[in-house]
């Protein structure tokens, strides 16, 4: 069966969620997840219940501390490796391979969370050629006034062939723990949350190269989610439909099951590799060379393979998706939650799609036709009732992708962030995470679509 019917490696933190809602003590939108003067203005008061901030620009790169990275200007400003800061070994946990690199660090100033967080989750655009690879890490400052420490939010490269990109498992200092890519207050009940955090880059290189990854985007989303089993209404405003290819991930099963079990489970790739096209992101013959040539659509194959986190054994980590989709010319993107599906049309208004992940029972989603504790598909649009046109990847065949499913029900197992599984226990919901590809130089109307939720 696929993943996305069965329970992933994400719902050990469901486990928990549901132990801790027994309790009364549930971290809001748990999913698979102090006045600082030298920290970020984090600007005027928000109403939204998330924060999602990133470090773009020149100037912004200039503000890091730097020890062996020089920020570089142009088209897309970013950081690169200057003049290494040192050597270290690390040795891969999924080859036991152990290797010398040199390496640079940069680590952002401190941001004050307008909404003091239960949950955060990083995310980052680069460029990491062939004997590059990166780390990315989070400090926070929790609202009693102690420090987390530097937790790892991913190691990651664009290939596979220098390290086997991962996240880190058994991380907690007992107050916070990282699940695969997000971090998240243990008993949010208590009143804690996350009210500043710093990230961390080091990039990485063979030694006496001048190879250097560049990044371009570094941020995180920190939020604070009602804890709710249903949301109210909203009132639909607009009626629109953007032609997105349309992937089905149940065909590539049995597809190399080396990366999560084959395409059944393959449903966070097929969607990116939608939006992706969407944009004109295309593979070269090249690219696909190590594609048995008898598949279909052997760039969703592509995409699972190097979306592969191969500490939770699943195609399915959020940043990972992301980097992977900034990995074409021209495009950004990140992770992070909308707050309604008004955030929603407001983004097809300005015809940018977005991936939502969402878990349901099969009677909650008229015409899924399957149930999930975990799944991602494609909203490409509204109709004229306001109902949700989605790209289903669970679908037979690509035919079927195309999906109308009703408006009240997509946004209820969208936005909530508990809710009752098959057994009739209470699990959790991912409270609207989404991941938003688009331009690296957006048009100013999508400029002013992703500002107003919350994306610059």
């Amino acid at each position: 069966m696929s993943r996305a019917r069965q329970p992933s490696r994400r719902t050990v933190l469901t486990a928990a969620v549901a132990a801790a809602v027994t309790a009364g003590t549930v971290p809001a939108a748990a999913a698979a997840q102090r006045t600082d003067p030298g920290a970020d203005d984090p600007g005027p008061a928000q109403a939204r219940p998330i924060d999602y901030h990133a470090w773009t620009t020149y100037r912004e790169w200039r503000l890091g501390t730097a020890q062996g990275v020089r920020a570089v200007s142009g088209v897309r400003p970013g950081v690169v490796i200057g003049a290494p800061a040192g050597r270290s070994d690390y040795t891969d946990p999924h080859t036991g391979t152990t290797a010398t690199w040199e390496y640079a660090t940069w680590t952002a100033p401190v941001h004050r969370l307008a909404v003091p967080a239960t949950e955060v989750v990083a995310s980052w655009n680069a460029h990491t050629p062939d004997g590059t690879w990166l780390q990315v890490e989070l400090q926070g400052t929790y609202s009693d006034g102690t420090d987390t420490p530097w937790y790892v939010m991913g190691r990651w490269a664009a290939g596979d062939q220098d390290i086997k990109r991962t996240s880190v498992d058994g991380q907690s200092d007992g107050k916070s723990t990282i699940w695969t890519d997000t971090f998240a207050i243990d008993d949010a009940s208590t009143g804690l949350r996350l009210t500043s955090y710093r990230l961390r880059l080091t990039l990485y290189r063979r030694p006496g190269t001048r190879l250097t990854p560049t990044v371009w985007r570094l941020g995180a989303m920190g939020s604070d989610i009602p804890d709710r089993f249903t949301v109210p209404a909203s009132t639909p405003g607009l009626a629109q439909e953007l032609a997105v290819p349309r992937y089905s991930q149940e065909i590539h099963k049995g597809q190399y099951p080396q990366y999560d079990n084959g395409g059944e489970a393959w449903c966070s790739p097929t969607s990116s590799q939608m939006i992706i096209e969407y944009w004109g992101g295309r593979l070269t013959p090249e690219q696909l060379s190590w594609v048995d040539p008898s598949y279909a659509d052997p760039q969703v194959d592509h995409a699972a393979r190097f979306t592969y986190d191969y500490q939770y054994e699943g195609c399915g980590n959020w940043p990972f998706n992301a980097a992977y989709a900034a990995t074409y010319h021209g495009l950004q993107g990140v992770v992070t939650r909308l707050a309604s599906l008004g955030d929603l049309e407001t983004l097809i208004a300005a015809g940018i799609p977005a991936i939502t992940s969402q878990s349901f029972l099969k009677t909650e989603l008229t015409g899924a036709g399957y149930g999930t504790s975990g799944h991602l598909m494609t909203v490409i649009g509204f109709t004229a009732d306001g109902d949700v046109i989605a790209n289903d990847p669970a679908s037979p065949g690509d035919e079927a992708v195309r999906r109308v499913y009703l408006r009240r029900e997509f946004e209820n197992i969208w936005l909530r962030t508990k809710r009752y599984n098959a057994s009739g226990n209470v699990a959790s919901g991912t409270g609207g995470v989404c991941y938003l590809y688009f331009p690296a130089h957006p048009s100013p109307r999508q400029r002013k679509a992703l500002a107003a939720v919350g994306v610059r």
